[in-house]
């Protein structure tokens, strides 16, 4: 849908936080007398009656009823359509739609490459850049990684790609603007978002439907995600990436096919499943019909993401890590991977959303770290999962009740011979924080450095 086809229909936003203001100004910009209801919180009311704006209605009850009375809706991705509320308004006739089915709409004939999946998917987004502008084409890094789309709607000089990161809240979004991708990128499936989708199947289904609605020109998937490997999208040609006959790893080995490209071990990209997803950048490179084995060395310059595995330095002989993204146990997992060599102390747990911790504990009777400390809301749950595990094993468990209490009881539990504290909680950041970069922050001013040098993530925009 095009923004001017909003024009003389009953439409209001629900929500005010980055996406929703910028859906707000994308709307206005094109339609400045069309008359927009805003729902949103008693504190987010405040910031737009400051605009000024007579044609923008303000509530701050969003229930069925009131929803029910608008043709189209323009909801924030962090409000779920599965609420009871949305639902009751859809079979009263409102239809829901993102920011990103707005910018879609608009730009059905951009060149665009979308990435998706569970783990790695901003790092995957961010490299797909870096290394596109390497080969010097002018690249956009916009979407889910930090800038949303609406707010890049009419550049004065269009990129001639655009490398997109949607999470499972907005990848619906691309099927219903119209448009097709040009190239998908589908990394990985893991349970995630719960409270958001309502059931792991759901997830799944939300997730894919960036290909399977959004029917991309080439879809490049995974050969090793269970899920992926089974997918059959009939509207859309198939590029593999971890397969034997296209990129992928032997070791720390990059090959294309049977030829050898080059050593991936002191890339900066920490973790094998990052240098994994290298191969998923090359195959979308090469389904945009550049030659992607001249720019793999430049992954060698590309700046790691701050929240993502970061190391922020040492104090006092320890080391710190800041993995505050890491939202599932699968990425806590992935991140003791990561640092296998070393004395870690891991802290773990924040928002509970109902995510099955099962499979961690059973990780931890093979491969657990020095100490482990949970905290956060399903804190009290993961300790008891792992408690008669500890009981069992040599690895030090402990709860505290916040991040400042976790870190003291994770330097203690490294004492003198020192080591890592990895912050890999697992868990969304909600509740004492307002998002993951909050939690980042905090975790690198407990550790006793600037938190501001943390959070810049590097080429957002169009360069």
């Amino acid at each position: 849908m095009r923004i001017s086809q909003l024009d003389g229909r009953a439409v209001a936003l629900w929500g005010w936080g980055r996406e929703g203001r910028a859906a707000y100004h994308a709307i206005r910009s094109r339609l400045p007398e069309l008359a927009l209801t805003l729902f949103c919180s008693h504190e987010e009311a405040a910031d737009a009656r400051a605009l000024g704006d007579v044609r923008l209605a303000i509530e701050t009850a969003a229930t069925a009823e009131r929803l029910g009375a608008f043709e189209i809706i323009v909801k924030s991705p962090g409000i779920s359509p599965y609420r009871a509320e949305a639902l009751a308004a859809v079979e009263q006739g409102a239809r829901f739609l993102g920011g990103t089915a707005l910018w879609f709409g608009e730009h059905g004939d951009a060149r665009t490459v979308c990435v998706t999946g569970t783990k790695g998917k901003s790092t995957t987004t961010s490299l797909l850049a870096h290394l596109l502008r390497a080969g010097g084409h002018r690249t956009a890094l916009a979407g889910n990684i930090g800038l949303p789309l609406l707010e890049v709607l009419d550049p004065p000089r269009p990129p001639e790609f655009w490398a997109i990161e949607l999470s499972s809240y907005q990848t619906g979004d691309v099927g219903a603007s119209g448009a097709r991708p040009e190239v998908a990128v589908a990394l990985n499936l893991y349970p995630e978002h719960l409270d958001w989708h309502g059931s792991q199947a759901r997830y799944v289904e939300d997730k894919l439907r960036l290909l399977t609605e959004g029917k991309p020109r080439i879809a490049v998937l995974n050969a090793n995600d269970a899920v992926l490997a089974g997918l059959k999208l009939p509207d859309s040609e198939i590029h593999w990436f971890g397969h034997a006959a296209g990129w992928h790893l032997r070791g720390d080995a990059l090959w294309r096919g049977d030829r050898e490209i080059m050593d991936t071990a002191s890339l900066p990209l920490p973790g094998r499943h990052n240098r994994g997803n290298l191969c998923a950048v090359l195959t979308a490179i090469e389904a945009l019909g550049i030659d992607a084995a001249p720019l793999a060395p430049h992954a060698a310059s590309f700046k790691p993401l701050p929240n993502r595995l970061q190391p922020l330095g040492t104090r006092d002989g320890i080391a710190y890590v800041n993995d505050s993204i890491s939202t599932t146990p699968h990425a806590s997992l992935a991140a003791l991977d990561c640092y296998s060599d070393r004395r870690i102390a891991l802290l773990v747990g924040g928002h509970d959303r109902g995510i099955d911790w099962q499979a961690f504990a059973d990780a931890m009777r093979r491969r657990a770290p020095v100490a482990i400390v949970t905290m956060g809301e399903n804190g009290p749950r993961i300790h008891a999962l792992l408690a008669p595990i500890a009981a069992q094993s040599d690895f030090r468990l402990s709860a505290a009740k916040d991040l400042a209490e976790a870190m003291a009881q994770a330097r203690a539990a490294l004492g003198e011979a020192g080591g890592t504290v990895l912050l890999s909680p697992g868990a969304p950041s909600f509740g004492p924080y307002r998002d993951y970069v909050a939690r980042g922050r905090h975790f690198a001013e407990l550790a006793g450095f600037d938190p501001d040098a943390i959070v810049a993530i590097d080429g957002l925009g169009i360069a």
